[in-house]
């Protein structure tokens, strides 16, 4: 008989948006008539810039000529977008981030998942909770785990709460783990640290031999000064931090997929025996195996977003959605509920009222307001009592939910 991973079993049945999307499709098929607002996963609804659509068809154009065709492309990515990248996105911030430090991907989903290919199964983890579940299942799969806990999570992660009680902000680990994913601006809760907060983690991951997982997806969404946009803003982060990015939330691109992940040069890792290894060039190993590289009519895409006109309909794109994030947190705070986010992130944390559960909230919204979230829980024990909404959908939708929760 073949012989499976057993890691996947230990996973609940179905991904955390597959419940969702099966309750939803429930109560639509009971109710063909209810006009369901989606607020629950966070995939985005305004079209691709402009900007983009010209990169696109350049690509197009080039794959349709001979002289200009692009066939299997540099796993790192092409150097006409990492050159951007560096310029722009650290360049302008004042780091110094070089080519063959940035690898073009699929999407930061991707990275967050494979990134462990390259680091021992006997790293001890940890993540803040409630957490992305992605950070969790994958280590699950390559068996960090240890086993699943009665009340919710593993027995071999550190989870590190970030509830209201210390304003969601979560305390240095305490068991030395050796991979430790953050995520800020958060998701689920919108929160942020600033950059004293963030450099005590950068201080603990140097002290400690440890490395941070740093998601900044969402850094497009920063207002406030204080907050960094990168961990390399922070003095020694280089050594210490892998940064993952994506141009799903800022650009549209959450159907085209592309994003990319910096590994700097300086971070080191030891093997078995040991011995010192570049932990840039494992994953340019790991790439040049398991992947070809996003596609070339894509990354043509990402690039148009660092011209002139991308960059300022990029900014237009963020704009509107923390629109309907002030929205929507100032609409649920006037109805009484306590609510976070929504100031440097697409994402309002609500605490659920009158002692509900998250599914149970779940379950009302849908069926009272027939508005959709997700339940807080399942992004981890800590998100229990709480519940998240999305502002990647239409003004107008998001203002008719609003409407809809002021009523319940």
């Amino acid at each position: 008989m073949i012989k499976i991973n057993d890691n996947f079993t230990r996973l609940s049945a179905s991904y955390l948006f597959t419940d969702i999307a099966r309750k939803v499709a429930a109560f639509q098929e009971a109710h063909p008539d209810a006009k369901v607002i989606r607020m629950g996963i966070g995939d985005v609804t305004r079209p691709i810039c402009p900007a983009a659509i010209n990169g696109l068809l350049r690509g197009v154009e080039d794959e349709a000529h001979e002289e200009t065709f692009h066939g299997y492309g540099p796993e790192q990515g092409y150097k006409f977008l990492s050159e951007r990248i560096a310029a722009v996105d650290y360049g302008e911030r004042g780091i110094d981030v070089a080519v063959d430090e940035i690898f073009v991907s699929d999407g930061a989903k991707s990275d967050t998942g494979n990134i462990g290919d390259i680091l021992a199964v006997n790293n001890k983890v940890a993540v803040t909770d409630p957490v992305y579940p992605v950070y969790v299942d994958t280590n699950v799969m390559a068996g960090r785990a240890g086993q699943p806990l009665p009340g919710g999570g593993w027995s071999d992660i550190e989870y590190l709460p970030c509830t209201a009680a210390n304003n969601f902000v979560p305390a240095l680990p305490t068991g030395n783990p050796s991979m430790i994913y953050l995520c800020y601006p958060n998701n689920p809760t919108g929160t942020t640290l600033t950059r004293s907060q963030l450099a005590r983690w950068v201080e603990y991951a140097r002290q400690n031999g440890a490395l941070i997982l740093f998601d900044s997806a969402y850094e497009a969404y920063i207002s406030d000064a204080d907050v960094p946009h990168s961990i390399y803003e922070i003095p020694g982060a280089k050594e210490v931090a892998i940064e993952f990015r994506s141009f799903s939330k800022t650009a549209g691109f959450t159907g085209l997929r592309c994003g990319y992940t910096v590994v700097p040069r300086e971070l080191k890792g030891v093997d078995a025996e040991g011995r010192e290894r570049s932990l840039n060039a494992l994953w340019l190993r790991r790439q040049c195996t398991k992947f070809n590289g996003a596609s070339y009519i894509v990354q043509r895409a990402a690039e148009a977003l660092y011209t002139p006109e991308g960059r300022e309909q990029v900014a237009a794109t963020v704009a509107y959605y923390m629109r309907n994030a002030a929205l929507l947190r100032e609409g649920l705070e006037s109805a009484g509920l306590q609510v976070w986010g929504g100031k440097n992130a697409p994402y309002i944390w609500i605490k659920t009222p009158d002692g509900l559960s998250s599914w149970e909230f779940f379950d009302r919204l849908l069926n009272d307001c027939h508005v959709v979230g997700t339940p807080g829980v399942g992004f981890g024990p800590s998100g229990e009592g709480y519940f998240r909404l999305t502002a990647f959908g239409s003004y107008d939708a998001t203002r008719a939910a609003v409407d809809r929760l002021k009523r319940f």
